[in-house]
C-alpha cells in the first residue's frame, strides 16, 4: 500500500484511480453522499475499501443522534466500492440488496465512524460484500452484507 492506502498493481490501481477521482469530483462539484453527508474515502485495495463520517446536522435524526438511513450509506457506499474494485473496465455496478444491523445508536459528539468493508464474492452476474462500522472508540455500530447486479462490461 501507498502513504495514501491505496494498494497498486494491474486493474486494482485502475478501479481504485477511478473511485478516488469520482469522489473528488463529487467533492469538488458538490455532488453525491460525499459532499451531502461527509463521507470519505479513506483507503482502498484489492476487494477492500474503508470510508469515514464525522457525524454533523446533516446526519442526525429527529431525536439527535445519526439517523439509520445515513449509517446505512455510509455501509452502502463501502460495500459497493469494494465490489467496485475488483470489477474489470467499464463494470459498472448497482445495489440489489442491502441488510444492515444496527448494534448502537451514535450521538453527534464528534467520534468519527468508520466502516471498513470487504468484497466476499464476485462473479460475472453477481458480488457479494460485508461490512463493519465502528465508533473511535472501536465499538460496534452496525454490520451487515449486500449483494450487487454486476452491470457490463458497458460498451
Amino acid at each position: 500500500m501507498t502513504s495514501t492506502g491505496i494498494q497498486v498493481n494491474g486493474t486494482v490501481a485502475s478501479r481504485v484511480g477511478e473511485l478516488t477521482e469520482v469522489f473528488q469530483r463529487g467533492l469538488d462539484e458538490k455532488l453525491g453522499v460525499g459532499a451531502s453527508l461527509g463521507i470519505r474515502l479513506e483507503a482502498a485495495g484489492d476487494g477492500f475499501t474503508r470510508y469515514y463520517l464525522d457525524p454533523n446536522p446533516a446526519t442526525i435524526n429527529a431525536m439527535f443522534t445519526v439517523h439509520g438511513g445515513v449509517i446505512a450509506t455510509l455501509m452502502d457506499t463501502a460495500m459497493g466500492s469494494a465490489v467496485f474494485t475488483k470489477l474489470g473496465d467499464n463494470t459498472a455496478y448497482t445495489t440489489l440488496e442491502l441488510k444492515v444491523n444496527f448494534i448502537r445508536s451514535v450521538a453527534i459528539d464528534g467520534k468519527r465512524l468508520t466502516c471498513e468493508a470487504t468484497a466476499v464474492h464476485v462473479g460475472r452476474r453477481t458480488a457479494t460484500a460485508e461490512g463493519r462500522i465502528t465508533d473511535a472508540d472501536g465499538k460496534l455500530i452496525a454490520h451487515g452484507s449486500t449483494t450487487i447486479l454486476v452491470l457490463g462490461p458497458q460498451g
